[in-house]
């Protein structure tokens, strides 16, 4: 795997990009008191992203290893993580932490209650559950309140690889293309609900999983996303 690229997209955010042809996969690192890894890739990008991650700190010094729900390129790399960084415990929701992380780990997940924050020094990150937003029983996602950042997951999917790390241009529309032949919407009853939720957080940033992180009116984005799925 080639060298995953690392930028900081935020204060102390940063965004770890590796490509594959066609396709982009992003995880996060917060460098806070107590380092998050957010996404760990799957197994085969482990030792390009822990590459990436030691450009700005010892991988052995991660305390939290979150994702949004169970899926390979979020959470793959788990245990190679929590193998090198004895302190380190898996974060997620309580759905995902009872059907399968607590399974599948050798460390028991902090599992998130939806609305609670969780301080990490330096990060005051939120869990909202988005059952089925956009897919996954156990989907959910965390806001950073601290830099108004929405750790978006699978939300503003980019097709294409070699993105920039940070636009504020038009997201949605490639967003909406990459869906359209290959929609990896759940479309639950909840949809149009849920991400009217995210919305009234009033993101300033957000961190998409596939493609650039975004700025600007990311309330007013979720709620035109919200009209094109819900």
């Amino acid at each position: 795997m080639a060298e995953a690229r690392i930028d900081e997209v935020a204060a102390n955010v940063f965004r770890i990009a590796s490509d594959v042809p066609g396709f982009s996969f992003n995880q996060y690192l917060i460098a806070a008191d107590e380092p998050l890894l957010w996404h760990t890739g799957q197994r085969m990008l482990h030792a390009a992203t822990r590459a990436a991650i030691a450009r700005v700190l010892d991988p052995a010094t991660l305390r939290w290893i979150g994702f949004s729900h169970y899926e390979a390129d979020e959470c793959g790399a788990m245990a190679e993580f929590l193998a090198e960084a004895p302190n380190a415990q898996p974060l997620c929701g309580r759905i995902g932490a009872l059907v399968n992380v607590n399974d599948a780990d050798a460390k028991p997940a902090r599992a998130l209650a939806d609305g609670e924050t969780l301080d990490i020094g330096g990060a005051r990150l939120s869990w909202y559950d988005t059952p089925h937003v956009p897919h996954g029983w156990d989907c959910g996602l965390i806001f950073d309140e601290t830099r108004k950042l929405l750790f978006c997951g699978d939300l503003f999917t980019q097709g294409g690889n070699d993105h920039p790390p940070l636009v504020e241009s038009d997201i949605l529309g490639p967003s909406e293309a990459f869906r359209g032949p290959l929609d990896y919407f759940a479309h639950a009853p909840n949809t149009r609900a849920n991400l009217e939720r995210l919305a009234a957080l009033q993101p300033e940033t957000l961190a998409c999983m596939h493609g650039s992180a975004w700025r600007g009116d990311g309330g007013a984005l979720l709620r035109e996303l919200a009209g094109r799925v819900g």
